[in-house]
């Protein structure tokens, strides 16, 4: 027991120290903005929480009016997207805090729509002379090909015309390259240099010159023509594509160097976002709803120029639930072992203790953060679920000497007769865990794009079933069509992944490593009695 409780104590430690390490502020660049300077301009969208533009909410005006009290002490300008919706009543609330509009025009293939869109934009271009400095006819629209560029041109010339105020478009820097006669219909181009989402994604470290090297693209195709960066930004969570990482560090020293470089170049420049707009994760995971400078839980600020900036400062809460679940761990081993030695044995428990203790704690932080729709929700829950509960199962089958059972010692009724508990519980966790995984690692294969890697809860259960299959005498191993077949499907979904993503991407390998673990382990399983 004393042995057990300093093995234990050596685990906690370590969970501790490493998460201390990674919870340490990271040094930032001295801050581009004087004492009292505001950013130029930044995107504003008003919904919070639960509230979408697809379910077109009423927004109450005391909302968007906190909102404007908050942007107002952060920037001089905001963007927005619509006219015609919640986004109607923004001028107002702008002008009352002195704020500045690029009042935004949502277009679509929807004429009808667009026409609504149109119409209110021009009512408030002519109520707020003074606060909407431009109008933006259409975001994104060439890019996700809902209308011709002769659409978009036709509908910037009536804009202009009727609403006597600049007028430009907005979309990513390389479709202005496709589409330059839009250029005439504009009084400015309105660029987006989003370095994460390039086809050919830019690390953190490169996205400022990334920035500059799309820019000066821009400037020598249209030579004289006012340029707008109108989007421009870095999520703070979600997954990696290839060298391009979200974090909160990594948000703050983009977003430095980027106002850095535009007040040395004399860029006009627009942040994306002012606050994380949760229901962006439905189009595009997790990183769509992590833009923000505001969080959308409090709407504080998520740092500040030039101080030192923390990629996990929860990191306390982290290591806490990390050490529950490993002591969980030793504590069925004990039970396991019926309180005896097991010296023999005491390796693999602080294994599966290390792995789950590590681990969990960011699973279970991350869980609220990455999942939104129902079925993510609940293949969030019972990933963690089993994040806490195969380490404690595994740990006690390998003190009490049980081991690992194929597919049919769970699925079969006719095979349970005779079975202890232990064996059925572990083969039908086992069973869960390969579905589990099968299903995260299809769906990386058959959406690449927008799916996270679930490697945080899945590394404790999958580590644990290793070493249960791996330590000491398996017996015969037997892998009936059901195990080919899983393994088949781990192994081939694991080098889809690695080669789709690179070797740059971490989270991929690992998630990848894991798949492939699970696989072996899987092939490894103790014929089924009978």
């Amino acid at each position: 027991m004393v042995r057990s409780l300093v093995l234990f104590a050596l685990v906690a430690g370590g969970i501790g120290l490493v998460w201390h390490h990674l919870g340490q502020p990271v040094a930032m660049p001295p801050s581009p903005l004087a004492a009292s300077e505001k950013l130029m301009c930044v995107s504003y969208t008003p919904f919070h929480g639960d509230q979408a533009p697809f379910s077109r909410p009423h927004i109450p005006e005391e909302q968007i009016a906190g909102d404007m009290e908050r942007l107002a002490g952060l920037t001089s300008c905001i963007r927005t997207y619509a006219a015609s919706g919640p986004e109607k009543t923004v001028p107002e609330n702008a002008r009352r805090h002195g704020l500045k509009v690029l009042q935004g025009i949502w277009l679509s293939r929807d004429k009808a729509e667009n026409r609504r869109e149109i119409e209110a934009a021009i009512k408030l271009a002519r109520r707020y002379p003074e606060t909407i400095e431009a109008l933006v006819v259409g975001n994104e629209t060439l890019l996700r090909g809902e209308l011709s560029a002769g659409q978009v041109e036709a509908y910037l010339e009536e804009v202009r015309t009727r609403s006597g105020r600049p007028v430009t478009y907005a979309d990513v820097w390389e479709f202005w390259l496709k589409a330059p006669e839009l250029a005439a219909a504009t009084d400015f181009v309105t660029i987006h240099i989003l370095p994460y989402w390039e086809d050919d994604p830019v690390s953190a470290q490169n996205a400022v010159a990334h920035v500059r090297e799309a820019r000066r693209r821009i400037e020598e195709a249209f030579p004289g023509k006012a340029i707008w960066i109108g989007e421009v930004g870095w999520p703070s969570a979600g997954r990696m594509r290839e060298r391009a990482v979200p974090s909160p560090a990594n948000q703050a020293r983009v977003l430095s160097g980027v106002v850095a470089a535009a007040k040395e170049e004399g860029w006009k420049v627009n942040l994306i976002e002012a606050f994380d707009q949760p229901w962006k994760r439905q189009l595009e995971g997790t990183v769509g709803g992590n833009w923000g400078l505001f969080d959308k839980v409090h709407r504080e600020p998520k740092f500040q120029f030039g101080q030192p900036v923390s990629n996990h400062p929860r990191w306390r809460l982290v290591a806490g639930l990390g050490i529950v679940a490993a002591f969980l761990v030793f504590f069925s081993a004990w039970l396991g072992g019926s309180g005896q030695r097991q010296r023999q044995k005491e390796a693999a428990v602080v294994g599966m203790a290390l792995a789950s203790g590590l681990v969990f704690g960011w699973a279970a932080l991350k869980l609220p953060q990455e999942d939104i729709l129902p079925g993510d929700q609940l293949q969030g829950a019972i990933l963690l679920v089993l994040a806490l509960v195969v380490p404690m199962a595994a740990a006690f089958a390998v003190a009490s000497g049980d081991r690992l059972h194929s597919f049919a010692t769970a699925l079969d009724p006719s095979r349970w007769r005779g079975q202890d508990t232990v064996t059925l519980v572990l083969a039908g966790l086992l069973v869960i865990a390969v579905v589990m995984a099968m299903q995260a690692g299809l769906g990386l294969v058959f959406d690449p794009r927008y799916k996270d890697f679930p490697f945080a809860s899945l590394t404790g259960p999958v580590v644990a079933l290793a070493i249960l299959a791996f330590t000491g005498s398996n017996g015969s191993p037997h892998s009936g069509v059901a195990e080919i077949v899983a393994a088949a499907i781990l192994l081939s979904s694991a080098l889809f992944i690695i080669i789709n993503e690179g070797i740059v991407n971490w989270q991929a390998l690992w998630f990848s490593g894991l798949l492939i673990v699970l696989a072996l382990t899987v092939l490894r399983v103790r014929a089924a009695p009978g």
